[in-house]
């Protein structure tokens, strides 16, 4: 099965008001529309004079909307809102803002605003003061307690040149809003989940360390498809590079204690467990606590004893079977040969729910790439073979697998 992204064919009614953030708003526009969603744009005629109806037309591929009072259809507003995933106003105004507080509708965004059934999701855009004046302060308050979401403001240089809160946050943040927002009445909404990712790393001395080649890449996925599902996300990440999703819970961790630590503590209460992290099964038996010099390898030695680290699936094994959570665990077991039949040994010995196998060596697997071939198994076999996928869908079809084991 390929991808579906959260995104797609979601039809985003998109308000554009009179700041000079509208630029930030076509880029938004443009991130939405190749994400596969569907953007009408209505602009109040004091965007207009920001950017052209033209800009928005052009990134969309669809009509964009103003004057109320120029519609081919009398009720537009109506089937603009009516039909709409979300709404969202970026930039808003102080102005607006007070509009939609009192429930004003003297032009096509607010009359649609009031027409609307969806989330509403507003990303304020105007100067520090403006922002901390307390109308202003009074007005957000008031459409959050109807339940508005608030995306920002950020701080920052106002167009004024004056710094402060104010400014419309940026676009990629804005999408992360949106897919929070579009998901919380997904599969998994109301649950929790732990997603493990990256590798541990077990020190030698200040410097040095034993690890592995995992960058994160798939658990990172598996906590976004999670976070698109509806779920509460508590990522236990060991040291990577790549960015988190937004939304999620993160716990920082770099040895293969630290990680149990955190995942044993995260999972008690937990719907389900994703141990997608690259655990360290070796540490070196001496550490010291100064950098090791070439010059002194006699007193130390050259050779590394190593010791078993802990086993973080046994150990939730353990205390699953006292307390019943995590209610499903998934398990991974990255492998160089005989990978299924490892894969499958693993699943019984750790009492896990479902394990994803895969072979690390073959073409386009592995670490540090952007897919994955991936076999699923359960107790009474293979759930699915997946072919060489991006690692965001084998995440969005193993969260699919979980959801179903959890009734959803």
């Amino acid at each position: 099965m390929e991808s579906i992204t959260l995104l797609q064919d979601k039809k985003i009614l998109l308000g554009v008001t009179g700041s000079i953030a509208c630029y930030k708003a076509v880029d938004l526009a443009s991130k939405l529309t190749q994400a596969g969603a569907q953007v009408d744009v209505i602009m109040t005629e004091a965007a207009q004079r920001f950017v052209t109806p033209l800009a928005f037309r052009s990134v969309t591929g669809r009509p964009v909307f103003g004057n109320m009072w120029d519609l081919d259809d009398h009720v537009r507003h109506v089937g603009l809102g009516e039909t709409a995933d979300l709404l969202l106003i970026a930039p808003a105004t102080a102005n607006t803002l007070a509009k939609l507080a009192q429930g004003a509708a003297d032009n096509l965004l607010t009359v649609t605003a009031l027409a609307a059934r969806c989330p509403l999701l507003i990303a304020p855009a105007m100067d520090g003061g403006m922002y901390s004046h307390p109308a202003t302060q009074a007005n957000l308050s008031l459409l959050q307690a109807r339940g508005a979401i608030v995306a920002g403001p950020a701080a920052g240089r106002m167009a004024s040149g004056l710094m402060g809160k104010g400014r419309m946050v940026e676009p990629a943040e804005l999408l992360a809003h949106i897919r929070l927002t579009l998901a919380r009445n997904g599969p998994l909404a109301g649950l929790k989940v732990v997603v493990s990712t990256g590798p541990t790393r077990e020190p030698m001395d200040p410097v040095r360390f034993i690890s592995n080649r995992s960058t994160g890449k798939q658990g990172l996925a598996v906590a976004q498809a999670a976070l698109d599902a509806g779920a509460a996300v508590t990522l236990v990440a060991g040291p990577i590079s790549e960015l988190t999703p937004f939304g999620a819970q993160v716990i920082a961790v770099e040895t293969t204690q630290q990680m149990a630590e955190a995942v044993l503590t995260a999972v008690q209460d937990a719907d389900a467990l994703f141990m997608v992290a690259a655990v360290a099964d070796f540490r070196p038996g001496n550490t010291s606590d100064r950098k090791i010099k070439k010059t002194e390898t006699n007193d130390w030695g050259l050779a590394i004893g190593l010791e078993v680290t802990l086993d973080i699936l046994s150990a939730v094994k353990e205390q699953r079977e006292k307390s019943g959570y995590p209610r499903v665990s998934l398990g991974f077991a990255a492998e160089t040969h005989d990978a299924f039949e490892y894969g499958r040994q693993k699943l019984l010995r750790k009492g896990l729910n479902l394990i994803a196998v895969n072979d690390v060596l073959a073409e386009g697997a592995g670490f540090a790439v952007d897919t994955n071939r991936v076999v699923l198994l359960s107790s009474a076999g293979v759930l699915e073979e997946m072919p060489l996928l991006s690692k965001t869908a084998v995440a969005e079809r193993l969260v699919h697998h979980v959801a179903k084991a959890l009734g959803r």
